[in-house]
This record gives C-alpha cells, structure tokens and sequence, in this order.
C-alpha cells in the first residue's frame, strides 16, 4: 500500500504534498536488512521511513533497528530522514509506547502511531489509508468493518476497487475472524485482487516446496525456480501430479509440459 500509493502516506504521516516521490529499494549498505514491512520513500529533500509491525517482537529491539536504519540512510542517501513506527495489533506491551532509543552515549528518537488509537475518518476518507481503517479507534468494530465495505462499494475504478479489497482483507484479519470480513465485503471483488492471487501463489508454493522436500529431498535451485514461478493453479495441479512422481525427473519432465 505504502509503495502503490507513496503521496497518501507522505501527507498523511508528514503533512506535505510532495510532487515526486521516489520508493526506494529496502536493502540498505553494509549488512543486508530485508522486511517486508519496510518502506522507503524519499521526497524532495528527505527520506520517510515507515516500518508497520504486527506485534512488538523482534530478534533486534525495535528502537534499536530504528537507530541503525537511520544512520544507514543517512550515510547512503545524505538527507534527513523521518520515521514513523506504525503498530497494527492493539496490545499494551511497553516497546509500543517507546520512541526513543537510548545508551550511555547516544540518544536516537523516531515516531510512533497505534493505529488502534487513531481516529478511522481520515482512513476513511481515503481509498489508499482504507484498508488500515479497519484496525483504527472505534466503539463499534463490525460496524467500522460495515463503513469499510461501503467505502470499498464506491471506487470507481475497478481494478482499484479488487486491490483494495485484497489489502483489506489481509489487514482486517488482524482484527476480525474470516467468515465476518466476507460477510460484508464480496469474496469475488476480494479474489480478483492481485494483492489475494499474489499471497495465495505464495501459500501455494510454501506447500508444494514443503511436499518436494518431503519427497525428494534438496531440490536443485534452477528447477525451485521455476516451480517459484508457477501461477497458484499450476501450482495446485503439482500438487495433484506428485502423487505420480518416482523421481525428480518426472518433476522436469511436468514443469516441461507447462512451457
């Protein structure tokens, strides 16, 4: 969401219109550090930094890897960066209320939002933030989800209209069970997402690599690539055809048959 619609999360987290905004890759220099949840827009003369985390865990504490990250930006991009720590999970856990980091000698500050804390208008009242409003401040959950799915009835265009309903289903399974987010939003809107068809590919590839392993061990990585590339259907119809394979061979001769 961040990367597909970069000018409503600037204006949103920094208040500017920002005519071009660059997303940068989320490698930085030196060690590798690589999440999803990661993302990098750099506007005129700065850098935002938005890192969305689920939950407040984290193999490196998170003010910590605040820290780090900035001086790596810093130190690539020579600009003054912002960041913004966006939790989506309400929890009272004490790393969620913590905007600093802090040691004998260096004190490093970086933004924070609970979205649960947030108000739900300004997601809202905007079809790029939408999907997030279903994790925002409300007395009332089901009908903030009811408010989502009307917002969602009225995007004109369609392909817009399938991506955010993907990106929403996604985010409001933090908060609310499966069977209710389809009760207010069409499954067939939802499943046209290509946000829906890219997580259920992944799935499905999760799985089939899961059965290769199990069936024949280490599989060379030219050939997991290639099944790496299948859409979901093909994927689930190897499924199917591994019950036939003996050998790794027979796995090439499929994966043949497809191109």
């Amino acid at each position: 969401m961040a990367e597909e619609y970069p000018a409503d999360f600037v204006r949103w987290l920094l208040g500017v219109e920002a005519p071009q905004i660059e997303v940068l890759k989320t490698e930085l220099t030196l060690e590798p550090i690589r999440a999803d949840s990661v993302t990098f827009l750099q506007t005129a003369n700065q850098i935002l930094h938005i890192e969305f985390q689920t939950l407040p865990k984290s193999k490196t504490p998170l003010n910590f890897r605040m820290l780090d990250y900035s001086v790596r930006l810093k130190r690539q991009y020579k600009c003054p960066v912002t960041q913004v720590l966006i939790f989506l999970q309400e929890t009272d856990n004490a790393v969620v209320f913590t905007e600093e980091y802090r040691d004998d000698t260096t004190i490093h500050k970086f933004e924070v939002v609970r979205l649960w804390e947030q108000d739900s208008k300004i997601f809202l009242d905007n079809p790029a933030l939408l999907p997030l409003a279903t994790l925002t401040r409300t007395d009332s959950p089901q009908s903030l989800l009811s408010q989502v799915a009307q917002k969602i009835a009225t995007i004109p265009d369609r392909e817009q209209q399938q991506n955010i309903a993907g990106c929403v289903e996604v985010i409001a399974g933090l908060r609310f069970e499966k069977d209710l987010v389809h009760q207010f939003l069409r499954e067939d809107i939802m499943k046209e997402s290509v946000i829906y068809q890219d997580i259920v590919q992944k799935e499905a590839f999760k799985m089939i690599s899961r059965l290769l392993k199990r069936r024949f061990g280490d599989v060379n990585d030219s050939l997991m690539t290639k099944v790496r590339n299948l859409s979901a259907d093909d994927l689930e119809d190897l499924g199917e055809a591994l019950f036939d394979f003996s050998e790794v061979a027979d796995l090439v001769a499929w994966l043949e048959q497809q191109h």
